[in-house]
C-alpha cells in the first residue's frame, strides 16, 4: 500500500516548471488553501542553471534533462534528434534560450476564431503584463513589478549588427520590440534575465513564496498516475527516491489536480492513469478510465534550419572559445562586471519575416548566432562562423506522443513527423533561400561569407532544398498541442475554454499541451501566460 501525505490538499500541481511555479505562487496567496506541488526533477543548486550560457553544459545532461529523444523521422531522412526537457524546479526555464518572445497577436485571435472565448490577443495582454517585471517600463504593451525578469541583452557583437544591416537591405525593418503584438522586423531578443544571471520561473515565482506555511514542494518524486475516483480527479500516485529504495506516496485532493507537466509530461501521466486513445493503451495492458483520443495526438514543433557561414575580418565565438586569454577575460568580465559572453543566449539577434510574397504575416523566424557547433553539447568549431537558423513558425506538421509502457521512468515515443506535409517542405525550401539572399547583401561582403551548411553543391530548386532541409533540420525545443484546448464538438479537444478536461472533474491542464496552434515563436512566455490565465480561472470557479 502506498503511503499517504497527511491530509488532503485543495491544489496538487504536477510539474514545477515554466507553468507549476506560476501556478503555485498564484493558489497559494489563499493562506486558507493547501497546495502541493510535485517535480521530478531537483533543485537548482547547480552554478549552470544560473549562469546564461551555463545551457550548454545542462542539455544533454541527465542531471538537468530528460534525454529525451524522436523516433528516427522521415521528414529528416530517417535521422532521429535530441529532445531536451528541463528536469529541475523552473523546468525547461532553467535551461533553455531565455528569450522572451509571446508570437503574434494573430496566433491568439485564432484561437478565438476557432470558439475559445478568452482568448484573443486582447484577452490575454493583461496577463502577459501582470507577469513581466520588463526594463522598457510599464505601457500599453508592458507590465513591471511581476516576476517574469525581462531585460536587454548584455553585449553585442559586430558581425550580428552587420546581420541587420544586411536584412534591412533586404527590406525587413529594424524594430525595438519584438512583442508588441506584430513581430515581422529585425531586432536584438529581449531576455528573461537579471543583470546577467538566468532568470527562470523558479528564481521569479516559486522561491519568493517557498516560506508559505501552506505550499508543499517535493521534489524528484516520479508522478505515477492519477487517482480517479467516481468520475473525479481525486489525487495522484507517484514515487519518490531512488531504485529499489523508492517508495510509492499518495497524496489527495479536495479541490483539483493541476497537470503542469508540459507536452510530453503530461501526456505520459494521462496514458499512464488510462486516459488517452484506448488502441494505444490496452495493448500495454492498461485498464482504461476514459478513451480520449485527442491525448497524444496534434504535436506541433518549430523545426529549423541551421545554415552555417564561415566568415573572416570578424570575431565570433569560436576562435575565442579557444584563445585561453580571451577566454580568461569573458569569465573576468562576468565575475566582476556580469557582462561579456557568458551572458549569452543561445541566440542573440532575431529576423521575422516571410518566406514568400503570398504569406499574410510573418512565418519565419532566423536565430542568428555568432558561433557554430555540429550539435548541442558538442565542441565549437574551430574556424571563425556564424549560425543563421531559419525556423518555420506555424508548420502544418502534426506528430504524436505516447508511452512504450506503463514504467513511469521509461522514456514515450516522440513521433513530431517533421516535414510531412507540401507546404512545411515548401517553406523550408524557400527559408534555405532566403538565408542565402540575406548572407549576399552587400552589408556581409566584406567579411566573405562562405557557406557551410547546407552548402554550395546544394542546388537551389525545391527538391533539393527539401532534401537539405531534411539533413540540416533540427528542433528548436517547443512542444506544444497533445492535449489541446477546444470546442465541445471538436473530438480532438481534451480540455474547453477554462482547461477544465472534458469528461473528468476536478482535473485541469494548464502547459503548453493545451496550445490549439503552435505560437509564433519561442513558447516559454505563451506557456507562462497560460499558467497565469489558469489560476485566475481556478480561483475565481473557486469561489
Amino acid at each position: 500500500m502506498p503511503r499517504r501525505l497527511e491530509g488532503d490538499f485543495d491544489y496538487i500541481i504536477v510539474g514545477a516548471g515554466t507553468a507549476g511555479c506560476i501556478m503555485a505562487n498564484r493558489l497559494s496567496a489563499d493562506p486558507t488553501k493547501r497546495v502541493l506541488l510535485l517535480e521530478a526533477g531537483g533543485k537548482d543548486n547547480w552554478i549552470w542553471f544560473h549562469i546564461p550560457v551555463g545551457y550548454l553544459f545542462a542539455i544533454g545532461n541527465p542531471r538537468s534533462d530528460w534525454m529525451f529523444k524522436t523516433e528516427a523521422e522521415p521528414g529528416l531522412n530517417g535521422r532521429a534528434l535530441a529532445y531536451p526537457r528541463g528536469k529541475v524546479i523552473g523546468g525547461s526555464s532553467a535551461i533553455n534560450a531565455m528569450i522572451s518572445m509571446r508570437g503574434q497577436a494573430a496566433d491568439y485571435d485564432h484561437w478565438r476564431q476557432l470558439g475559445l472565448t478568452g482568448w484573443s490577443y486582447d484577452d490575454v495582454l493583461p496577463a502577459f503584463k501582470k507577469l513581466e517585471d520588463h526594463f522598457l517600463g510599464a505601457s500599453e504593451h508592458h507590465g513591471v513589478g511581476g516576476g517574469w525578469r525581462i531585460e536587454a541583452p548584455r553585449l553585442s557583437w559586430q558581425i550580428l549588427d552587420a546581420v541587420g544591416d544586411a536584412a534591412e537591405e533586404m527590406g525587413i525593418k529594424r524594430i525595438p520590440d519584438f512583442n508588441t503584438g506584430d513581430n515581422e522586423g529585425t531586432s536584438y531578443f529581449h531576455v528573461n534575465q537579471k543583470r546577467g544571471r538566468r532568470w527562470s520561473s523558479a528564481r521569479g515565482f516559486l522561491k519568493p513564496v517557498l516560506n508559505r506555511s501552506n505550499l508543499r514542494l517535493e521534489t524528484e518524486v516520479l508522478v505515477d498516475r492519477l487517482i480517479i475516483e467516481s468520475g473525479r480527479a481525486a489525487g495522484v500516485l507517484f514515487r519518490q527516491g531512488n531504485g529499489q529504495d523508492s517508495e510509492a506516496v499518495e497524496a489527495r485532493a479536495k479541490g483539483e489536480v493541476i497537470l503542469c507537466a508540459g507536452s510530453i509530461g503530461t501526456t505520459q501521466v494521462l496514458h499512464r492513469s488510462g486516459i488517452g486513445p484506448a488502441e494505444w493503451l490496452s495493448p500495454l495492458g492498461v485498464d482504461i478510465v476514459a478513451d480520449v483520443q485527442g491525448i497524444g495526438h496534434n504535436l506541433q514543433d518549430h523545426l529549423q534550419q541551421r545554415a552555417i557561414y564561415k566568415v573572416s575580418g570578424v570575431r565570433t565565438l569560436n576562435e575565442t572559445y579557444y584563445n585561453l586569454v580571451r577566454r580568461g577575460l569573458m569569465g573576468l568580465d562576468y565575475a566582476f562586471r556580469r557582462r561579456g559572453p557568458l551572458t549569452m543566449a543561445p541566440s542573440q539577434l532575431g529576423i521575422f519575416t516571410r518566406s514568400d510574397a503570398t504569406r499574410s504575416r510573418a512565418n519565419i523566424q532566423f536565430h542568428v548566432q555568432p558561433l557554430s557547433l555540429d550539435k548541442f553539447g558538442d565542441p565549437l568549431h574551430r574556424f571563425p562562423a556564424i549560425t543563421v537558423s531559419a525556423c518555420n513558425l506555424q508548420p502544418t506538421s502534426r506528430g504524436t506522443v505516447r508511452i512504450k509502457s506503463t514504467a513511469p521512468d521509461d522514456k514515450p515515443s516522440i513521433a513530431p513527423n517533421y516535414l510531412s506535409t507540401d507546404d512545411d517542405r515548401q517553406v523550408a525550401a524557400d527559408a534555405i533561400r532566403t538565408t542565402r539572399r540575406l548572407m549576399k547583401q552587400k552589408a556581409l561582403e566584406k567579411y566573405h561569407p562562405e557557406e557551410f551548411l547546407p552548402g554550395p553543391s546544394v542546388g537551389d530548386d525545391d527538391a533539393s532544398l527539401a532534401k537539405a532541409a531534411g539533413d540540416i533540420g533540427t528542433t528548436i525545443f517547443h512542444p506544444v498541442g497533445t492535449a489541446k484546448m477546444g470546442t465541445a464538438n471538436d473530438p480532438m479537444a481534451v480540455v474547453d475554454e477554462r482547461l477544465r478536461f472534458y469528461g473528468l472533474h476536478g482535473l485541469r491542464i494548464a502547459d503548453a499541451s493545451v496550445m490549439p496552434t503552435i505560437t509564433s515563436g519561442n513558447t516559454n512566455t505563451p506557456t507562462a501566460m497560460i499558467a497565469e490565465k489558469a489560476a485566475e480561472m481556478i480561483l475565481r470557479d473557486a469561489r
